[in-house]
């Protein structure tokens, strides 16, 4: 049977004890209290413009950007962003210190935030490249690119893991890793509190079929009570958010805040103490409009911006034929900003209707 190390400051079965942290807590660490997640093809700079109308204060993140790309590709098109969309970290994949220290510094040139090391990702693709989850299996060589990066750029240098890949122990594995990242000066730990299986799951399966272990994730935070620690994974409401916050320092959502973003409506009222930015999802889309506008004069399709607001208004009257509308019509040939607010009357028009109904009753 494999040894099973509990984080939890106890000895474990195989005899051995972790090294507990002296201190009772965190650093302040409110800037990574609520976070959206990065999403390849999902969290482009369209969909973080859209969610910064819905939150001032999450942290937003960027999709994957591999070292080969920032270092050898088109910087301003795969690194550009608006400033609005502030604070945004660049995630990175790699898993050679010295090119993660240079594309760590690109980076911060560029106004980054932070920057985040992928050691989550789960696809055959990044495996090949030898980052992503398949690192869980090397934390000495995560600890190195973490150092190197650290030595280069004075902004956070954050990892987001799993708790574990294939065989692995998770409690072990997560252990090990987290004691190697500290050691390195990782400013923030970010654990999606599921297994990935490398071998016999799609991506999509990695996200849904390992069991979630929330407690794992807050035993961690016991073991190393100064590191800030942010869970991810499963999470679907802001009830849901405050109970974990009960545990961690910090609560990420990903596919919830995507397909459902009037979540974000309430997050900085409800866990940074300040004025949500818009009262409603329509006043959101509203001050979204100058910025499509801009977009559309710079050559970009409408959809492209648009396919980002699909779920909004989500069981709400109307919502279906808002959906329709921009399915329909954001695609076709010279489409503009009529598209968005003749998709928008759908859910006002709708919602009036119902009003009048429930009156007239």
């Amino acid at each position: 049977m494999a040894s099973v190390i509990a984080i939890d400051g106890k000895q474990a079965r195989a005899g051995r004890k972790l090294v507990i942290d002296s201190v009772e807590k965190s650093d302040n660490c409110d800037a990574w209290r609520f976070s959206v997640a990065p999403m390849m093809d999902w969290t482009d700079r369209h969909c973080r413009v859209f969610h910064r109308q819905m939150t001032r204060r999450a942290r937003l993140y960027t999709e994957m950007v591999t070292t080969g790309a920032v270092i050898h590709g088109e910087r301003e098109k795969l690194l550009g962003f608006s400033p609005q969309e502030q604070p945004l970290a660049l995630q990175l994949g790699g898993s050679v210190p010295i090119e993660l220290a240079r594309a760590a510094r690109i980076g911060e040139g560029f106004g980054y935030s932070e920057i985040n090391l992928n050691v989550g990702c789960p696809s055959d693709r990044v495996q090949n490249g030898r980052f992503g989850a398949c690192l869980m299996a090397e934390p000495a060589l995560v600890g190195e690119c973490v150092a190197a990066m650290k030595a280069a750029v004075s902004i956070p240098v954050t990892v987001k893991c799993r708790i574990g890949i294939d065989d692995q122990d998770p409690a072990e594995a997560l252990h090990t890793l987290t004691q190697t990242l500290v050691a390195a000066g990782v400013d923030v730990l970010i654990v999606h509190a599921r297994k990935a299986w490398l071998k016999g799951l799609s991506p999509r399966e990695n996200r849904e079929i390992p069991p979630l272990d929330y407690p794992l994730v807050y035993r961690l935070k016991q073991a190393f009570p100064r590191l800030p620690v942010v869970i991810n994974g499963g999470i679907t409401t802001l009830d849901d958010v405050d109970q974990h916050l009960a545990h961690v320092d910090g609560v990420m959502l990903g596919r919830a805040a995507y397909h459902q973003p009037e979540l974000l409506l309430d997050v900085d009222r409800r866990f940074f103490g300040q004025k949500n930015p818009h009262d409603d999802a329509s006043a959101a889309l509203d001050a979204c409009v100058p910025y499509i506008e801009g977009q559309l004069a710079r050559g970009v399709r409408l959809s492209a911006v648009t396919r980002h607001l699909l779920g909004l208004f989500a069981g709400r009257p109307g919502a279906r034929s808002f959906r329709r509308h921009l399915a329909d019509r954001a695609v076709k040939e010279g489409a503009g900003c009529e598209v968005v607010r003749e998709a928008m009357a759908f859910v006002s028009r709708s919602g009036e209707e119902m009003a009048a109904r429930v009156n007239a009753a």
